[in-house]
């Protein structure tokens, strides 16, 4: 669990919650039906226009990650390279079939099978480069789809916040309708702005720094696997892939 996203989240309530209570206000006094139903219906809106339905699916499912990454297995992966090339060493590339059947992560096992196979190190860098930058093309363009409904909502709030004002102008006639006008326009504002500086903006700089982090990873097994299959020593692969921890 990333514990510092938690921690953002509740100090983010408590700030506005706690500033609106300091001031002498009520915490009934945010919430406003009309108000959210513009500003999370526009936003929502919007990037259903922008995004395709295959990067919004995406989105979905890496949102989790704000809050339970991937584990780093940089440390771990290191060493699974080393007991490949060890293994290859001795037994041949053909050692490591058994190995590659077994992997349960696709980009390790197609790297594995493409050794198994004989590849050519550069035809390996080649086949596997393309899945790995594919693969992060892919997810950061759903992180982008929490970046891009942050630069809308606060749009979105002003014009919730003009829609409110029209309101208040056509009844200033009649003074006990002016008060919903009123609440509209500023509490649209508040949740346009808080809405993408506190959780859209946030979220998608969080999403983009672990896919850059399993990109990273899958470039120390890319290195790994190019060392294999240029045979160097155990050793000499582990000095290098040491470079890849924080």
């Amino acid at each position: 669990m990333d514990i510092l996203s938690v921690i953002g989240v509740i100090l983010a309530f408590i700030a506005i919650i706690g500033g609106n209570y300091l001031e002498g206000g009520h915490a009934t006094a945010l919430l406003n039906g009309p108000a959210g139903l513009i500003v999370i219906g526009g936003t929502l809106g919007a990037a259903f226009i922008q995004t395709p339905l295959t990067v919004f699916k995406r989105a979905l499912a890496i949102l989790p990650w704000i809050v339970f990454p991937p584990a780093n297995r940089m440390r771990e992966g290191i060493g699974q390279v080393i007991n490949w090339s060890t293994i290859a060493r001795k037994e041949g590339l053909l050692g490591l079939e058994s190995l590659a059947e077994l992997e349960p992560d696709g980009f390790a096992r197609k790297g594995l099978q493409l050794l198994v196979d004989g590849s050519e190190p550069e035809a390996l860098r080649s086949i596997m480069e393309v899945d790995l930058v594919n693969k992060e093309h892919g997810d950061l363009m759903a992180a982008k789809v929490y970046e891009c409904m942050g630069g809308y909502a606060p749009t979105i709030g002003i014009i919730g916040a003009v829609m409110g004002l029209i309101h208040v102008m056509g009844n200033l006639a009649d003074p006990s309708r002016l008060g919903a006008g009123i609440a509209v326009a500023f509490v649209a504002t508040i949740y346009g702005v808080a809405l993408a500086n506190l959780f859209m903006l946030p979220t998608a700089a969080k999403l983009k720094s672990v896919v850059l982090q399993q990109s990273k990873y899958r470039e120390m097994l890319l290195e790994g696997l190019m060392s294999i299959a240029e045979g160097e020593n155990p050793r000499s692969i582990e000095m290098k892939l040491e470079g890849f921890l924080d």
